[in-house]
């Protein structure tokens, strides 16, 4: 089991930027799929923001942060990134690092039921 621990959420305008990081410990970092999801209320089922292949070469995004938003990971420092820009109202929710092991350096899934590591979450909210 890998343990994550997420940071940088906070309070931003619309149109500012935040970083995401999420720090992994207990396995190989570089072994694993990492993922980033969101939760906009805690009846909501968690959804896809973006996913990183182990070896980096392969990212996917969800459609409402396309264009926007960056993921990045350095495995050296077992840490993936989450680079938010052009933020809006509608991207305020509490923010999920996620990793599974990876089967092969380009795969990756954006299914949130296949992710079996979790971290607690990081509050991010956009507003005026």
């Amino acid at each position: 089991q890998v343990q994550l621990v997420e940071s940088g959420g906070g309070l931003v305008q619309p149109g500012g930027s935040l970083r995401l990081s999420c720090v992994a410990s207990g396995r190989t970092f570089s072994n694993y799929i990492m993922g980033w999801f969101r939760s906009q209320a805690p009846e909501k089922e968690r959804e896809f923001v973006a996913a990183m292949s182990s070896s980096g070469g392969r990212t996917d995004y969800g459609n409402s942060v396309k264009g926007r938003f960056t993921i990045s990971r350095n495995n050296t420092s077992s840490t993936l990134y989450l680079q938010m820009n052009s933020l809006k109202t509608e991207d305020t929710a509490v923010y999920y690092c996620a990793a599974r092991l990876s089967l092969g350096p380009s795969i990756l899934t954006t299914r949130r039921e296949r992710y079996t590591d979790w971290g607690q979450g990081t509050q991010v909210t956009v507003s005026s």
